[in-house]
């Protein structure tokens, strides 16, 4: 991904999994760990915007077949 362009779904699952391991060693402090959870859920607020956006397009392009 270059900078400046949005992250594809796959790309915000596979930070969301990099830090979720990471949050999961053991090898983090409790500022380092309360760092990666908020990490974690503005990852799982953006990938659940993507999956609600990707969900209405796919909605409103069958609504429009229907129309035809």
């Amino acid at each position: 991904m270059n900078a400046g362009e949005t992250p594809t779904l796959e790309e915000l699952a596979a930070e969301l999994e990099s830090v979720a391991d990471k949050l999961r060693s053991e090898a983090v402090d409790a500022e380092e760990a309360a760092d990666l959870v908020e990490r974690c859920a503005e990852l799982a607020q953006r990938i659940g915007a993507e999956i609600d956006a990707r969900s209405r397009s796919a909605g409103e392009a069958e609504g429009q077949e229907r129309l035809l």
